[in-house]
């Protein structure tokens, strides 16, 4: 990369940025750097925005690609934010309530859930994150709840059989958030709408290059933006179809792997990683 060319930067959270919600001071320092060297930083992430403390944001980020992609935020301005249409939602709430699945109904605002699933995550002891015990709501009635994205846990049965019985309007992925284990917690998400979705909304509304634009993720839901991106980052240990993708494979967050490829690409202007020489 030359000095003079301005990339955009998409970053993962959970296994890219941070480690269970803890960002490594590394992580925040490069991201400091790029944006000083003039670079353009945002977080894409499978969360919803109502669930990113503010430890995750304290670096400062140009904006956010949330709810893996159907929500767009460009200095405090909503790009996009795209909700289950009514009926979408009646019928997957109803196969999740009839197989008695623990979920979370995402939104900007808040996550959602149907009464007693506080208790069901506070049971997974340690796996139960605080983030989503203290904005959770269990209003009782979930029909007017609008949400983008779902997440569940505790399924006895198998992703596969649930894709068969969403229909093909509905994608279903393997859980990227620390619910639970194998084949047992998943991410629901419209057919449509990936990460690679919000990334394309920065990159018309900004009038951007795509070819500059660099995407950094490890997990299931971020393959369609390491597709997508000029530039694509995995981290090891990442399925093999990301892997496929990528142009640099760097360590996760406990290795300093953002600030790593941040500096294999030229990022950060004249700053360095801590005991590294540019």
């Amino acid at each position: 990369m030359t000095g003079s060319r301005t990339r955009t930067i998409f970053l993962d959270v959970d296994g890219t940025y941070a480690d269970h919600g803890t960002v490594p001071e590394v992580h925040a320092d490069a991201v400091r750097a790029a944006r000083a060297a003039g670079h353009r930083v945002l977080l894409c992430t499978g969360r919803p925005v109502s669930m990113l403390p503010d430890p995750l944001l304290a670096a400062g980020f140009d904006g956010i690609v949330a709810s893996a992609g159907a929500y767009v935020s460009l200095g405090g301005q909503v790009v996009a934010d795209v909700r289950f249409p009514d009926d979408l939602a009646t019928r997957v709430r109803h196969v999740l309530d009839e197989h008695d699945v623990a979920y979370l109904l995402e939104a900007p605002e808040a996550v959602y859930g149907p009464v007693g699933v506080d208790d069901r995550l506070a049971a997974r002891g340690s796996a139960a994150p605080r983030e989503i015990l203290d904005i959770l709501r269990m209003p009782g009635d979930l029909a007017a709840v609008r949400f983008a994205k779902i997440s569940y846990f505790g399924a006895r049965v198998p992703i596969a059989t649930l894709r068969g019985l969403f229909g093909p309007e509905i994608g279903v992925l393997p859980s990227s958030y620390a619910l639970d284990a194998g084949d047992t917690a998943g991410e629901i998400h419209l057919a449509h709408v990936h990460k690679a979705v919000g990334i394309e909304a920065v990159v018309d509304h900004l009038g951007l290059d795509r070819a500059d634009v660099v995407a950094v993720g490890d997990g299931h839901n971020d393959l369609e933006m390491l597709a997508y991106a000029g530039t694509a980052v995995a981290v090891e240990g990442a399925p093999a179809p990301l892997l496929a993708e990528a142009d640099l494979v760097v360590p996760g967050p406990a290795g300093g792997g953002v600030a790593r490829a941040f500096e294999r690409l030229g990022l950060l202007g004249t700053a360095s990683i801590a005991g590294e020489t540019a």
